[in-house]
């Protein structure tokens, strides 16, 4: 088949069609071997006379390109095993949102792969990620201690500062405490030191204030014993009769 195509300055213009006007273009941004072909075709048809060149120069264009389809295909069959071994594996994704422009992290375990539009896919999370976005790759163990550390994050978010902390926090901040005290060591390494300062400092103000609340009960009680008591002599002096005097 003969390749119709303008010629300027002894080059190929980079569009061309086929008699039947129809174009042949690669797939995606990838050039297939037909491709290839047909180019090196038109490369001979419209050569320079005045300046051809070797058949020793297309055959090692022809080598070229076949070394590079091999390395292509390699790579490819590199990556879709690596696609696959994911499947089950906890990863963190690192996504750019295309209509915001933000980049965000999406971690989770991978459900299964998709080979789609020349490019294989990761399903985490319901959505899918292509594999050029994967950031990292944990073990189970690994992923569990991350997830422990960032629950911890938001528990000691959602407890007030020092100076608004009251007794009713008693029981978030025990559980918070009972949290820390069950993880392994391994996992306690992803806690922050911040986090964990704020917890040692909220502890530290909940004592006090059950202190204070403490000592106002046994004030109270106190005072109430004293009441009670004032009350009963009250009572025995009103018991007692008054003496009489004798005739």
């Amino acid at each position: 088949m003969a390749i119709i195509a303008n010629v300027t300055n002894g080059k190929l213009d980079e569009k061309y069609t086929t008699p039947a006007s129809q174009k042949t273009e690669p797939q995606g941004t990838n050039l297939g071997y037909d491709q290839f072909l047909q180019l090196l075709c038109a490369e001979m048809q419209y050569q320079d006379p005045l300046e051809p060149t070797s058949n020793t120069d297309y055959v090692a264009q022809l080598a070229t390109f076949s070394e590079l389809e091999a390395t292509l295909s390699q790579t490819t069959a590199q990556q879709s095993t690596m696609a696959n071994n994911l499947v089950g594996k906890e990863v963190i994704i690192k996504h750019e949102d295309t209509s915001t422009g933000k980049t965000y992290y999406v971690d989770g375990r991978v459900d299964y792969t998709m080979y789609k539009d020349g490019e294989i896919y990761l399903s985490v999370q319901d959505g899918l990620y292509p594999l050029s976005e994967l950031d990292t790759v944990a073990d189970g163990e690994y992923y569990e201690a991350v997830a422990l550390g960032k629950s911890f994050t938001n528990m000691v978010s959602q407890l007030p500062d020092v100076e608004n902390l009251t007794t009713a926090y008693k029981g978030a901040i025990e559980e918070l405490r009972d949290m820390y005290d069950g993880m392994t060591s391994y996992q306690q390494q992803f806690v922050s030191d911040d986090d964990l300062k704020v917890l040692r400092e909220l502890e530290e103000r909940l004592e006090e204030l059950l202190k204070v609340e403490e000592e106002k009960k046994t004030e109270a009680g106190e005072d109430l014993e004293i009441a009670e008591g004032d009350g009963e002599s009250t009572k025995a002096d009103d018991d007692v009769p008054e003496k009489t005097e004798e005739a």
